[in-house]
């Protein structure tokens, strides 16, 4: 008889958690205190982004998980797109930067364009000024919102796992959990809780390295006449936000001029993207705020400042505003790129993955379903 193993949350690293379990033969039920999942999974660009990881065994993890995300969301026909990415360059000092990282990571998936060869991979690039691109092949881009609704559909179609919905699961004790009077049971029990660091576990989080962020993001309308940008887009703020682009000598020196010159910017943890959906609607962003406790009310002014760096690395043929928000993830405190915890024999916390969750968790959880195995 096959294992059984009970998910506690649906977002992403929770439906990845799932599907690895599920291939393994297990009996797999998720639960999900909302109708469906509404957290940090859906709030995000829907970014696959390898480029940002450092050569090794993170980027090999961030490949793995794409793979799974191409064939997961090609069986579910659910939309998504290697459309790759593009860190626009304007000054000196940034092309140098790249051509160390281009020689530093000696990955044939990216390469430092000319100004031509970057205005010809994406209509939306601002051609004032430029003066190239560091190009990556790697990226992929989902429908976060479309994705996170549609693979539970398709994992209980193809791999037969259970989803409760508008339950919030309280307590535990395994190989019980709980839900107001109603309990279940499995032989495993996986917490993936994301930014709920109180409900379950509290004392194992409260002493965990983890801490939380707030992001602000927009959506910009389809653009007319199904006009595509092509590539995601970067500014080169992104140059100091990701950690694989940390161990470049010349790194330092762009970081103090950002400083000079961007210094609201660095305040606020702005670093700005933009990707496109299968309607064309464009997701731009995104700043961030770290503590355990945020203001509820976002910033028009972070949201000007976005705007203001885009506008000066694209142009798009609509700008028309259609929806603000904020997210909220998990994120480690030490370095760790994840936290995997063991508060009692049988339950696993699956946690901390940051703003990575998209790109890191169905190979994170695929490695630690393995392992456990």
């Amino acid at each position: 008889m096959s294992k059984s193993a009970i998910v506690i949350g649906a977002g992403i690293v929770g439906l990845a958690t799932a599907r690895a379990l599920a291939v393994r033969g297990y009996r797999v039920t998720v639960f999900e205190r909302s109708e469906k999942a509404v957290g940090a999974s859906v709030r995000n660009f829907g970014m696959v982004w390898p480029i940002g990881q450092p050569v090794g065994p993170l980027y090999d993890r961030a490949l793995k998980s794409k793979s799974i995300w191409k064939e997961s969301l090609g069986e579910a026909g659910l939309w998504h797109e290697e459309v790759g990415s593009l860190h626009v360059l304007y000054e000196k000092d940034e092309v140098e930067f790249a051509e160390e990282l281009v020689d530093q990571r000696q990955d044939s998936n990216i390469r430092l364009l000319t100004r031509e060869e970057t205005l010809a991979k994406s209509p939306a690039v601002n051609s004032e000024n430029l003066k190239g691109a560091l190009w990556s092949a790697t990226e992929m881009i989902v429908d976060p919102r479309e994705a996170i609704a549609g693979l539970p559909a398709y994992l209980n179609r193809r791999f037969g796992v259970q989803f409760v919905w508008k339950t919030m699961i309280h307590r535990i004790d395994h190989p019980n959990v709980y839900s107001g009077s109603q309990s279940w049971s499995a032989d495993e029990i996986y917490v993936c809780s994301g930014a709920d660091f109180e409900t379950l576990y509290p004392e194992e989080f409260a002493i965990a390295p983890l801490t939380k962020c707030k992001l602000q993001m927009m959506r910009l309308e389809s653009q007319p006449d199904q006009w595509r940008i092509g590539p995601a887009l970067c500014g080169s703020l992104s140059f100091i936000h990701y950690d694989s682009f940390k161990a470049p000598s010349r790194q330092a020196a762009l970081k103090k001029r950002f400083e000079e010159e961007y210094g609201e910017y660095i305040r606020w943890g702005i670093h700005v993207m933009a990707s496109q959906n299968g309607s064309g609607e464009i997701t731009i962003g995104d700043s961030h705020e770290y503590g355990h406790t945020f203001d509820p009310f976002d910033k028009s002014y972070i949201n000007e400042l976005i705007i203001r760096y885009l506008q000066r690395f694209a142009n798009f043929k609509s700008m028309r505003l259609i929806q603000s928000w904020h997210g909220i993830y998990a994120k480690t405190t030490s370095g760790q790129t994840e936290i995997v915890l063991r508060p009692e024999d049988g339950v696993t916390i699956i946690n901390g993955l940051g703003g990575a969750g998209m790109t890191l968790s169905f190979g994170l959880c695929d490695e630690i379903i393995s392992s456990q195995m």
